[in-house]
């Protein structure tokens, strides 16, 4: 659905410390540099950092979460720790399962150093029938 998804940072070397050490639990490279922005490739889609080109300040979206998603529960739990330990602070409920409407999910909500909000999802695959 998405080629891509930018997210906007006051400052670009901390953002890019935080997002190369969590993403990098994901087996994503670190961020490739072009001007003022950093972009982490992998096979489904680009995640990208940026300071606004206007030079206004980069501000987070009130209700906007960007997730990735992780390949078990230990991943997940993987690319928390590393958020945390590189600026980023926890948020909503511990990371682990939660079962809603689509089903059961691990979830692990954090903020990164400029406020947008990240989560890793696992989704179990469904029991054979």
């Amino acid at each position: 659905m998405f080629s891509h998804v930018m997210l906007g940072v006051n400052d670009l070397e901390r953002a890019r410390k935080f997002y190369d050490a969590t993403l990098g639990t994901l087996g994503i490279a670190p961020g490739v540099a072009n001007k003022n922005r950093y972009f982490y490739r992998s096979p489904t889609g680009t995640f990208a950092i940026t300071t606004p080109i206007n030079g206004e300040p980069a501000c987070h979206g009130n209700g906007s979460t960007i997730g990735f998603t992780v390949a078990s529960p230990e991943q997940g739990d993987a690319f928390h720790a590393a958020a945390l330990a590189n600026g980023g602070t926890t948020c909503e409920d511990p990371p682990g399962f939660r079962e809603g409407p689509a089903g059961k999910l691990y979830l692990a909500y954090l903020r990164d150093p400029n406020g947008n909000k990240i989560c890793a999802l696992h989704r179990p695959k469904a029991p054979a029938a």
